[in-house]
């Protein structure tokens, strides 16, 4: 069963017009007759018995964000289950209805131009904070969980979060979960969930936000695996008018050590220095003291970063990383103040 215009669902959301459809869910347009507003119901297409996982996902969401209050976060209004005459259940959610556009569908255009893109990823960076400050890891950062609207990005979709320093999925691979294309290396093995993962798909999201592309191409996780396995290096973002330090810190957010990257609120807090509210660069940006540049310090703005495997045994994908060669070493300060990440509440 699905849901379908004039149904009413918990005596209060009459549904209206399906207004999104993905693999495993719609979203819908209801008025919440109680408030008298318009909100978006987002609802599973597979029942109980099909996907159980799925209705632990959808309640997991729920939870999750709930409880964050934040102007870069969508917010949840309510959870439910309909019940159908034939007895199936249909969980959904009940949350804030965003005007906009789908990051990932505007950059099929093209990339952005740098101060919205730097804007945009600072109030991504933002959103993650405040969920960080909670304990959640979203652990699906990518262009297509943002939407731009007209009061800034918002983050979509924690139908994947779990709590830092959480307990991994079980099974065989079962923590592979996300997009590999925004996955940090230490995604690959079952470790808990880290906040620092989700910094480095940030910044692999405002990477392709400038250029247009991810710092790696990869669809799945055995590619993403082979990727790694490779040593990649990935050039700092080639953008005319760019500062430096944001080009910088961009890398900072790819490094390999977890423990390297900064914490979203000071990259939320960098890249709203570096551009003012008139969306042209700000002239203080190669100021050392600006929060941005201090990365510059340490990251030139020529030299790539290497994205190997740390050294020593690892596990990808249920298998052993071979030892990695050694890494260059990083020039003093390239990120020394840099918390690991925000600790679980």
């Amino acid at each position: 069963m699905t849901f379908a215009p004039g149904l009413l669902l918990h005596d209060r959301y009459a549904i209206v017009e399906q207004i999104g459809v993905g693999g495993m869910s719609e979203v819908w347009l209801a008025v919440d007759q109680v408030l008298d507003r318009r909100v978006a119901v987002k609802a599973l297409t597979a029942t109980l018995v099909e996907e159980p996982d799925l209705f632990a996902a959808t309640w997991r969401e729920a939870r999750a964000t709930a409880k964050l209050t934040h102007p870069h976060v969508t917010q949840i209004y309510d959870y439910g289950e309909q019940r159908f005459g034939d007895g199936t259940v249909v969980p959904y959610l009940v949350m804030e209805l965003l005007d906009g556009r789908n990051l990932a569908d505007r950059l099929t255009a093209g990339p952005l131009p740098w101060p919205d893109a730097v804007r945009t990823a600072a109030q991504v960076a933002a959103g993650l904070a405040a969920a960080h400050r909670m304990g959640v890891v979203h652990r699906d950062v990518k262009p297509g969980n943002v939407m731009l609207t007209p009061t800034g990005a918002k983050v979509l979709d924690f139908g994947i979060a779990a709590l830092a320093g959480s307990r991994p999925d079980e099974g065989d691979g079962g923590w592979l979960v996300g997009t590999p294309a925004y996955a940090a290396p230490e995604r690959l093995d079952a470790g808990p969930p880290d906040p620092a993962a989700d910094v480095y798909a940030l910044g692999a999201l405002l990477y392709e936000a400038l250029t247009g592309r991810p710092p790696l191409a990869v669809a799945t996780w055995d590619e993403a695996e082979q990727a790694h396995r490779r040593s990649p290096s990935v050039a700092p973002p080639s953008v005319p008018g760019l500062p430096s330090g944001v080009a910088a810190l961009v890398l900072a957010c790819l490094f390999l050590d977890p423990d390297r990257r900064p914490r979203a609120q000071e990259v939320a807090d960098a890249l709203e220095a570096a551009v003012p509210a008139t969306g042209q660069a700000d002239p203080r940006s190669g100021d050392p003291r600006r929060p941005a540049a201090r990365y510059a310090r340490g990251v030139a703005s020529a030299a790539p970063i290497p994205m190997a495997p740390p050294s020593g045994p690892r596990t990808s994908v249920g298998r052993p990383f071979p030892p990695a060669p050694p890494r260059p070493r990083e020039a003093p300060g390239s990120n020394a103040d840099a918390a690991a990440s925000a600790p679980p509440s």
